[in-house]
């Protein structure tokens, strides 16, 4: 990612909104879209002038990488309605193939043995190029570990395409924490929810750069 590179977050729950806002205190300019603008508006209004609020359409159209902040089955969707506007696009993938069940808990929605990472990469527009990253901390620590001192926490990633690395990298500096590379797609399960190297799963917390060298 460039200083010129155009960001999209598309998705304001708790996610997509502290992605945005740690862009925003990384001072990097972002584009906020949800189902509506309203939604969007507001946030961007909150953010201050570095926000700029967008359709969904819009910002797919403006963004040169899109952070899919959305359910996983939203993402599907929107690999569908906007296949061609997603065309050339880098997708950023912050979900997690999960759903409460009904015990307060959470439950996998997906095979045991599938990441959302890899049914994605099946799905994925023509062109278009998808990293598994800024997903594998809940909101809160997305939030309260961005630009920790004197250490960055770290944000692991996955991705097939080596090219897109330096991109994805500079996205998750950019918000505030240091990144590291799990490998590919493949490997996705072990950054997503009850995974090895998740905040919700074996890892349980954040680690340093060193720490994740000794994990990854």
């Amino acid at each position: 990612m460039t200083q010129t590179s155009k960001v999209a977050v598309i998705g304001l729950g708790n996610i997509g909104k502290t992605v945005a806002a740690n862009l925003v205190k990384g001072n990097r300019a972002v584009i906020v879209a949800d189902r509506t603008i309203e939604k969007a508006n507001q946030l961007a209004q909150k953010l201050g002038s570095q926000a700029t609020a967008l359709t969904i359409a819009d910002a797919i159209k403006a963004a040169d990488i899109i952070v899919l902040a959305v359910y996983f089955d939203t993402i599907k969707e929107l690999f569908n309605t906007y296949a061609t506007a997603l065309e050339g696009k880098i997708i950023v993938d912050p979900s997690n193939p999960i759903a409460p069940d009904e015990k307060g808990g959470f439950k996998k929605i997906i095979g045991n043995d599938q990441s959302s990472g890899q049914v994605l990469s099946t799905l994925l527009p023509k062109g278009a190029k998808l990293a598994k990253a800024l997903g594998t901390l809940g909101a809160a620590t997305l939030e309260n570990a961005a630009f920790r001192q004197p250490e960055r926490a770290v944000l692991f990633y996955a991705t097939d395409d080596t090219g897109i690395n330096p991109a994805i990298e500079s996205l998750i500096h950019a918000t505030g924490f240091e990144p590291v590379r799990v490998g590919a797609l493949d490997q996705s399960i072990s950054i997503e929810v009850f995974g090895a190297l998740h905040e919700f799963g074996a890892l349980g917390k954040t680690v340093t750069l060193a720490e994740a060298m000794q994990v990854a």
